[in-house]
């Protein structure tokens, strides 16, 4: 009987080590509190984050990236008291990476400029543009009547170590556009992006693979971007809601 039981507790703490690992070094779960990336993330989806990107693996135009505030693009949040036993077992699950405790910390956009890219917006269609090469966004929620992709106009040639992301929800996402008068000039540097997220794990009838739509930027000529470090913008514009995976 000792043995059995001995056996249990090997192969238990074998499973939170293992789970520890996974979650600190490949993937991690954050759920989706806000608005900012529908259609293609809804409000309370879970999401499974590829945390190989970009240190191991390469960050592509079209990803779906999670990112740690580059600064003062979150509103403080205020701490919220738990009785010692839910939060003692909500310690635990976030050590093995089951739940994300911290995701009210986090952003997630989609990547729409690389380092060296020259982001523009918008053409006479409505349309953004990178390298000067306009792209269609099939992915992009805009309100009914509107085709104008962003509300506001723009042109950034986006840094050495940096992105320039936007959420889906175009007129409800307060992303690179809204916040170029914070840190960073609303560019993302890598160092603060934890990874990609690659599916929707819960609810079951919303499990999907996220799609970077890589043949939308398939046009875009990399050898025409501009050296990094000639940022110009245009018109700044108000701030749309927040929204976090934190936030947008």
């Amino acid at each position: 009987m000792l043995r059995f039981l001995r056996d249990v507790l090997i192969i238990l703490a074998a499973a939170v080590v293992i789970s520890f690992l996974i979650k600190t070094f490949l993937i991690r779960s954050f759920y989706i509190p806000s608005e900012s990336m529908e259609s293609t993330l809804l409000v309370n989806d879970r999401i499974i984050v590829n945390e190989l990107v970009p240190a191991v693996m390469p960050i592509s135009r079209g990803d779906i990236v999670v990112f740690q505030d580059p600064g003062g693009w979150l509103v403080p949040q205020p701490t919220v008291e738990q009785e010692p036993i839910v939060a003692a077992v909500e310690w635990v699950l976030s050590f093995v990476g089951l739940t994300a405790p911290d995701s009210n910390d986090h952003l997630i956009k989609r990547v729409i400029g690389l380092p060296g890219d020259v982001v523009t917006c918008c053409d006479e269609y409505g349309r953004l543009s990178i390298n000067g090469i306009p792209i269609d966004e099939p992915y992009v929620k805009l309100p009914e009547g509107v085709t104008k992709v962003s509300r506001d106009d723009f042109s950034v040639t986006v840094p050495e170590g940096s992105l320039w992301v936007m959420g889906d929800n175009r007129y409800e996402s307060a992303d690179s556009r809204y916040n170029r008068d914070k840190p960073g000039n609303g560019f993302v540097p890598f160092d603060n992006v934890v990874g990609r997220a690659i599916l929707i794990s819960w609810p079951v009838d919303r499990w999907t693979w996220l799609d970077n739509h890589e043949f939308v930027f398939s046009g875009v000529d990399d050898s025409v971007a501009t050296p990094a470090g000639d940022d110009e913008t245009d018109e700044s514009g108000t701030p749309s809601p927040q929204a976090t995976t934190g936030g947008e």
